[in-house]
């Protein structure tokens, strides 16, 4: 049987404002934004001109889910967003305001540096290397 991971839950505080940074900060485009119930919403996010894995944003709907919210993982980078042109990526989220955690660096799999979502989600900007990927 063929299997493949297709939607990622994130858990955000709120539906608009997490669509408008992953669309106008990160440049990724929404593949649904539908109604489901009132208050819930089924939106799906990934980024521009791929056919992979997406995010399904998820308004946090009790307490212990907001308390999830930019910290899904405890800490550790959580998502990690390929490139085929790092530095154009790198200064082009520097100036819309992304903060990274540190400086690009060179890794056995590619050029490599860490930044935080609008939530605090630990992410890792990547461009493979010659010599794979993780």
């Amino acid at each position: 049987m063929g299997q493949r991971i297709s939607i990622i839950t994130l858990v955000v505080r709120d539906y608009d404002e997490a669509i408008a940074y992953y669309t106008q900060v990160l440049g990724f485009v929404v593949l649904k934004d539908q109604a489901v119930s009132p208050g819930k919403r089924w939106v799906v996010v990934r980024p521009k001109g791929t056919e992979g894995t997406a995010l399904l944003l998820a308004k946090a709907a009790t307490s212990t889910q907001a308390s999830r919210v930019g910290d899904q993982t405890g800490g550790r980078v959580f998502l990690f967003l390929y490139t085929n042109d790092f530095s154009t990526d790198y200064r082009t989220l520097l100036r819309k305001g992304v903060v990274f955690e540190e400086e690009p660096r060179q890794e056995p799999y590619g050029t490599v540096a860490v930044f935080r979502d609008l939530y605090g989600n630990r992410w890792d900007l990547i461009e493979p290397g010659t010599s794979g990927s993780r």
